[in-house]
């Protein structure tokens, strides 16, 4: 059985996004279906067997689209599976220790039965939209700290979660 598996984002500059299309890479070369959408463009889950739900972090808040996206869709959530990631840390410190989930990220892994949430390292670039973004820019703190290889070996247990689920 080949699972179709939404992975759904929330981002500022670009970065989340960039990472979910990372995950979906890794699910499709497992051999699943992987739709990487802006979750305001998601009017409903038919058709998923299963949802990937990413965030930025912005001043210790999970992303308002990936808030929302969770309390919108929260009864067909609850119906398949679902992962949760963070994007945010602009240093090394998401690939050195697990870094529990923000409270807006903790709600909707309670509340939708999440089967894990992960923080992964961020990316802030020149050019940057926000006043926040170009401050921290300023003082020389941007930079991409993004782990590629965990967010592989992450996207990778996804894959098997989902495979171990279609051999019952």
């Amino acid at each position: 059985m080949t699972h179709r598996v939404l992975v759904a984002y929330g981002t500022k500059n670009g970065s989340t996004a960039e990472i979910a299309e990372m995950i979906a890479g890794t699910l499709r070369r497992r051999g699943l279906e992987a739709d990487v959408r802006p979750p305001g463009e998601v009017a409903e889950l038919a058709g998923y067997d299963a949802v990937v739900v990413g965030g930025a972090l912005y001043m210790g808040r999970w992303h308002r689209d990936a808030r929302r996206f969770c309390r919108r869709h929260r009864h067909e959530l609850r119906e398949r599976p679902v992962w949760l990631f963070s994007s945010g840390p602009l240093d090394p410190s998401a690939g050195e220790r697990d870094i529990p989930p923000v409270s807006g990220a903790h709600r909707a892994e309670l509340s939708l039965g999440a089967r894990s949430h992960i923080t992964f390292g961020g990316s802030l670039r020149a050019g940057a939209r926000g006043r926040m973004a170009k401050a921290i820019l300023d003082e020389g703190r941007g930079g991409d700290f993004r782990d590629r290889e965990r967010i592989s070996a992450w996207a990778e247990s996804v894959a098997d979660d989902l495979a171990v689920a279609g051999a019952r």
